[in-house]
């Protein structure tokens, strides 16, 4: 195996470790999330307290983040197959803000909300690297964390399992 090779697969395999997955579900005790309210690229208000009533995906993750990059078309298409019955919102945590994110978010084509956020807001929803994912449940609990890239159809079971938590959402 040549050395780009080893390093390819070396990448593969910390990426691979890195995926990891804490479901609560119907019979755990979800934390609620925190509250928070950011600008979005617009500069529109948007405060998760004013997302709840259905499951919210909130994908934190980073312009530097290279598998960040990954996760947009797979947040796409879930976001265009669930569109107004399940919130998704990136908050990008770079430095620089909207004159980053901006260009970057048009360039790779988000078509989900993207809120400007910072690391201290991911570090208190329990973020330790990015791209970390939470569902929450229609109540704002978070039912499950997805720290690395998502599979789709994780996500999708994920999602399902936030709905089916909160009967309050029904």
């Amino acid at each position: 195996m040549s050395r780009r090779g080893a390093a390819a697969f070396a990448l593969a395999a910390l990426l691979a470790l890195a995926c990891r997955v804490e479901e609560g579900g119907p019979a755990a005790a979800a934390r609620p999330a925190p509250d928070f309210a950011l600008q979005d690229l617009a500069g529109a208000t948007v405060s998760l307290a004013a997302l709840r009533g259905k499951p919210v995906v909130v994908d934190f993750w980073a312009t530097w983040c290279a598998p960040c990059e990954f996760q947009i078309p797979v947040l796409n298409e879930f976001h265009e197959r669930h569109a107004g019955q399940v919130e998704v919102v990136g908050v990008a945590v770079d430095a620089g803000g909207r004159e980053v994110v901006a260009p970057y978010a048009e360039e790779r084509g988000i078509r989900y909300r993207v809120l400007l956020g910072d690391e201290a807001l991911a570090q208190r929803f329990g973020a330790i690297g990015f791209p970390t994912l939470f569902v929450l449940r229609a109540d704002g609990a978070i039912d499950s964390t997805h720290m690395g890239l998502v599979d789709p159809g994780e996500l999708e079971a994920a999602v399902e399992a936030a709905a089916r938590a909160a009967p309050e959402a029904g």
